[in-house]
């Protein structure tokens, strides 16, 4: 079989790796030299924590199992299972812990209810006050920047796999072929759309004006070198907010007691945090889901998530490295874990994963390539 994949974020690449492992020929095409979209422009997290129960908890698992064989293959991948933990602040924010804990779920997740001790003792680095922290045990990362091109220098190795980058796919021609906008026609048995956050011209062509996808913003930061380990990614409490593994009767009473700081919920904020392999901490995030994006990034939202970390930290961050915006693609139906339709006989757009994209693309792509019967 000749698979045909268009997209060479981690979406993309995962599609491709599936279809090498099992044995097929694979061309990836993709339009910029490498990606540059939201597979770069996240934390590197395998984040099962949050996760809703059901098919997206399951998916995140799946990926995490995928995420850590990989990465014993391809160890630039810089796979390290290191877990995650939340502090929480006051008996509101303990109680949706205890909430999360007590979910029949918990144990594939997990968790733990660690006191201050036992936090400290798992992330010495958390030198802050708080009262006692989420630990979520399947938490893992990689690096994100380096992720593709280390996946895809592996792939390099198989005289299966082609990639052609520089190339924009322009048109569809008939079934299972494409053009490029270099004139060149790549035909295979079938053709893999992961065009990322890129949902007009051939997309909106293909699958129609009312793609129940949308695109969404974020603003990120990394540091210099913290300068110790930093042994687990971390959150904080505004996080049970935007993740539905955390809803309960607690959390509706934390919001309706204890609200949002103004600047994190105008901006749809919450703390994630990771150190990097180099000892910078990638530090984020926001949300903007109104058309159209600012074209700019705003300072007020830095500043609160550096409040929150030097909080937890219990001294000042290191010198702010970069900042950067970055846009996804979601399911408007948030529940969903992706948007996958076959858009011409034998060629299948799979898109809005949202902010799972990082955690759960092998899980995706695992189950295209099962559908597909590759």
């Amino acid at each position: 079989m000749r698979v045909i994949v268009v997209g060479a974020g981690v979406v993309g690449t995962m599609h491709a790796w599936h279809a090498v492992e099992r044995g097929h020929e694979v061309v990836q095409i993709e339009r910029e030299t490498e990606a540059r979209g939201a597979s770069l422009r996240n934390f590197g997290q395998i984040w099962v924590s949050g996760r809703a129960g059901g098919q997206e908890l399951d998916t995140a698992l799946r990926a995490r199992e995928l995420w850590e064989d990989i990465g014993g293959r391809v160890p630039a991948l810089g796979f390290r299972p290191n877990g995650s933990l939340t502090p929480v602040r006051g008996e509101l924010e303990l109680a949706v812990a205890e909430a999360a804990v007590a979910r029949a779920d918990a144990a594939a997740r997990g968790y733990q209810l660690l006191t201050t001790g036992g936090a400290r003792a798992l992330n010495p680095a958390l030198r802050g006050e708080f009262d006692a922290a989420l630990y979520c045990e399947r938490d893992a990362a990689v690096e994100p920047r380096t992720a593709q091109l280390a996946l895809r220098a592996e792939l390099l190795n198989s005289p299966r796999y082609t990639f052609l980058p520089g190339r924009e796919v322009r048109e569809v021609i008939g079934e299972r072929a494409v053009r490029d906008d270099h004139g060149e026609v790549h035909t295979g048995d079938t053709v893999v759309l992961c065009t990322g956050a890129w949902l007009g011209g051939l997309v909106r062509e293909l699958a129609g004006p009312d793609l129940p996808v949308r695109r969404v913003r974020l603003q990120m930061m990394q540091t210099d070198p913290l300068g110790e380990p930093l042994t687990t990614s971390v959150a904080d409490a505004d996080s049970f907010r935007y993740y539905p593994a955390y809803a309960s009767p607690a959390l509706e009473e934390l919001n309706a007691r204890q609200p949002q700081a103004d600047t994190a919920e105008e901006h749809r904020m919450q703390l994630l945090m990771v150190q990097r392999a180099d000892g910078g901490l990638t530090i984020g995030d926001t949300h903007e889901y109104e058309h159209p994006f600012a074209f700019d990034t705003l300072e007020d939202p830095y500043d609160h998530l550096t409040g929150v970390v030097e909080s937890l930290l219990g001294h000042p961050l290191p010198k702010i490295r970069r900042r950067w915006a970055g846009v996804y693609a979601q399911c408007t139906d948030t529940s969903r874990v992706v948007h996958r339709q076959r858009v011409r006989d034998g060629v299948w757009l799979v898109t809005g994963p949202g902010g799972r994209g990082m955690t759960c693309s092998p899980a995706i792509a695992e189950t295209t390539a099962n559908e597909l019967g590759w």
